[in-house]
């Protein structure tokens, strides 16, 4: 076990050298001259030697390879430089919008592999009557509609039309869980719609083909009571696949908040992206597409550790 991750940590820790440096050069392809943007923009018509004052303050009149040399070293030592627009520390930055971000995204990732594996198990035991179809069409059309119609159909429905719920805005929990509460519904549903019906739909195929095999067939020739066979059986093997599916969902649910944050104005790691990527702040896109790498390869390692709980057989060696 010890071997197998330490393993993976090293594989994980070259994976995300890579991304940095396709990352760092990558980056610099952006139209745009942030240093024109920070003395006000070629409106404000900046002399060729405000311009090189302000690009050797930044560190951009050096060499590109020199650059990367000295921002893998500060990235290496947890330092992801300063915004290039109002000289903020990116790390505080981050700091404060991950937290927001994470609470988008893990109550979207609960309701949908909880939604969905419901649904998928409920539909394979009702294979055959008209619940499995009825399951199967409502899980192909939230698959097939895109987040960002979702998300508007959610808005027109419970905040226009019925009046439910705050179509856009943020309330930290800490000054209002309730109001907190009230704008998480509509983004979360929205962010949860197609992981859920992919969930629903894998859930449904393991089932099937794992109460098809013969250890199923002897428990029931044993007497067991079929919700016996189906929850401590099937159920637990047909799993496997699941973690798998809901594992690479959650790095697709980051990219998928983009748009999300954007609709319901959620002031996430998403929207400081955006806001980064239209002012040509490096330092800040560099940290967060470094964090969400980072991210990412997190939970692929805490889903492969994952399969030795669903399944005690599975052994790292």
């Amino acid at each position: 076990m010890w071997k197998y991750l330490l393993r993976r940590l090293g594989a994980s820790a070259a994976l995300l050298l890579v991304v940095a440096t396709i990352l760092f050069f990558s980056i610099h392809l952006l139209p745009g001259d942030p240093v024109l943007l920070i003395l006000g923009g070629d409106a404000a018509q900046p002399t060729p030697e405000q311009i090189a004052v302000v690009r050797a303050k930044l560190g951009l009149d050096k060499p590109l390879w020199l650059q990367y040399l000295s921002w893998l070293q500060r990235v290496s030592q947890g330092d992801l430089g300063r915004s290039l627009v109002d000289d903020r520390p990116v790390a505080r930055d981050l700091a404060n919008r991950l937290p927001r971000t994470l609470q988008l995204v893990i109550p979207a990732t609960l309701l949908s592999t909880a939604v969905g594996v419901s649904l998928g198990m409920f539909a394979a035991r009702r294979r055959g009557r008209l619940a499995d179809p009825l399951a199967s069409s409502t899980a192909l059309l939230g698959f097939s509609m895109p987040v960002f119609v979702v998300g508007m159909l959610l808005v027109a429905v419970f905040s226009i039309t019925l009046g439910w719920l705050p179509p856009t805005g943020y309330v930290p929990f800490g000054e209002d869980p309730v109001g907190f509460l009230r704008h998480l519904i509509l983004p979360a549903l929205a962010l949860s719609a197609a992981p859920m019906a992919i969930t629903m739909r894998m859930t449904r195929s393991s089932f099937l083909e794992q109460g098809a095999l013969d250890y199923v067939r002897t428990a029931r020739a044993k007497g067991l009571p079929e919700p016996v066979v189906a929850w401590r059986h099937v159920l637990r093997n047909a799993l496997l696949p699941v973690v798998t599916v809901v594992g690479l969902q959650i790095g697709g649910m980051f990219a998928g908040a983009v748009l999300v944050e954007y609709i319901f104005s959620w002031p996430g790691l998403n929207t400081l992206l955006l806001n980064s990527i239209s002012t040509c702040d490096y330092p800040i896109i560099q940290g967060v597409v470094l964090l969400a790498a980072v991210l990412f390869v997190f939970v692929n390692l805490a889903t492969d550790l994952c399969y030795a709980l669903v399944n005690p057989r599975i052994r790292y060696d």
